[in-house]
């Protein structure tokens, strides 16, 4: 009997991982799909074995055995620590059989140094005989220099981009079973939520950061100086409340360790508030009620636009200017990359513009999101022909 599982999800501690995973599922939903987790708990703590079987993806293995002797071989005389990397996954990937439907929900996977390990990952599971797709993907231009990867590529049997830019590259690089398709997230539902005390109802600022971001900064702390400035002029210029709210809580990668920084700074005051985790279509709830968001994190961002919050992105990759130029027609003043923060008012400056502008914004919002969120819907149409 066919299978339909869900591959290549970190878990849901990354609320943008557990969007994408909900609301794939829901689209999907008279299906049995099984979810293959690097995180099992995380996922089973926000509740998505509701609505998906959730197993483990990684399993032990015995350095005794020919795979492990051999990915060894390849670390000490190769360098090559992918092939260990990808041991934990073999039992799984045996499971599958000819016919059944792998769809990858990672959308960001192959932007990143360790890309090689989902090539292999991915090979490895083309040989079960299974249909892959590679859904809701953004991919940097540097990664079609790499020969492997551009045949990877060409080895799924659909890709489906989330914006226009990358939807490009693949054509560019000759790959011919593409689509174009917004973010699955960007159909999520919100949950209503109780506001905190100092939460002011569409009249807050929500700010998000990403350490990941933070790494890519030019300057030393010119990032965190940019949303201290920032949270400064909110308090002291107009007469919004602030929200601090994190979209990632990883160990390593937890927005909360800068937003606490921030909160400590500014705690005096009665208009600034802290959002504690909680499952990612409350999150959305929390940002809907915002008059702006300025985020980094990609999901945080996309919960903003897809409530039609007027929206400042700190951008790192091609995914943020990607969505913001389907959605606007330009990037240009609706995301700032990293890379131009070097001066500490950058951001400031580019949030005066976003306030100057609030009206024409929401407006283009309100006119963009139906058709944009219907986009998003559609893919499942496309996805059905391999079922």
């Amino acid at each position: 009997m066919r299978k339909i599982f869900l591959y290549n999800h970190g878990g849901s501690e990354n609320h943008g991982c557990e969007a994408l995973v909900r609301t794939v599922c829901e689209l999907f939903k008279e299906e049995d799909i099984i979810l293959y987790s690097e995180m099992p708990q995380q996922d089973l703590h926000y509740g998505i074995q509701q609505f998906a079987d959730v197993k483990s993806a990684k399993n032990a293995y015995s350095k005794l055995s020919p795979s492990f002797i051999k990915a060894y071989y390849s670390l000490k005389k190769k360098n090559d620590y992918f092939s260990i990397d990808i041991l934990p996954y073999r039992k799984t990937i045996k499971e599958f059989r000819t016919g059944d439907i792998e769809i990858s929900v990672g959308g960001d996977i192959y932007c990143y140094d360790d890309y090689p390990k989902y090539i292999q990952l991915h090979q490895m599971i083309c040989q079960r005989g299974c249909k892959t797709i590679l859904l809701g993907c953004s991919l940097n231009e540097k990664l079609f220099n790499d020969p492997k990867f551009v045949e990877d590529m060409k080895s799924y049997d659909y890709i489906s981009a989330r914006e226009s830019l990358t939807y490009e590259l693949l054509k560019k690089a000759g790959i011919k079973s593409i689509g174009l398709s917004p973010d699955s997230a960007f159909t999520l539902p919100k949950e209503e939520v109780q506001l905190p005390s100092n939460f002011i109802e569409n009249n807050t600022v929500g700010i998000n950061v990403s350490p990941l971001v933070m790494e890519r900064e030019q300057e030393d702390n010119v990032l965190l100086d940019n949303y201290r400035n920032l949270i400064a002029y909110i308090l002291n210029k107009t007469d919004y409340a602030v929200a601090l709210i994190p979209h990632v809580i990883w160990e390593g990668n937890d927005d909360r360790s800068i937003l606490n920084k921030l909160y400590d700074e500014f705690k005096k005051s009665e208009r600034i508030a802290v959002i504690q985790d909680c499952n990612c279509m409350q999150l959305k709830g929390y940002i809907a009620k915002c008059r702006f968001l300025v985020g980094a994190r990609t999901h945080a961002t996309i919960a903003a636009y897809s409530t039609e919050v007027p929206t400042l992105v700190v951008g790192y990759s091609i995914k943020s200017r990607g969505i913001a130029k389907d959605i606007f027609g330009s990037e240009e003043n609706y995301v700032i990359p990293i890379e131009q923060i070097k001066e500490e008012n950058k951001l400031t400056q580019a949030f005066i513009w976003l306030q100057g502008n609030e009206n024409h914004i929401k407006e283009h919002l309100k006119k963009r999101m139906p058709q944009y969120i219907k986009d998003a819907e559609n893919v499942k149409e496309k996805i059905k022909e391999f079922f």
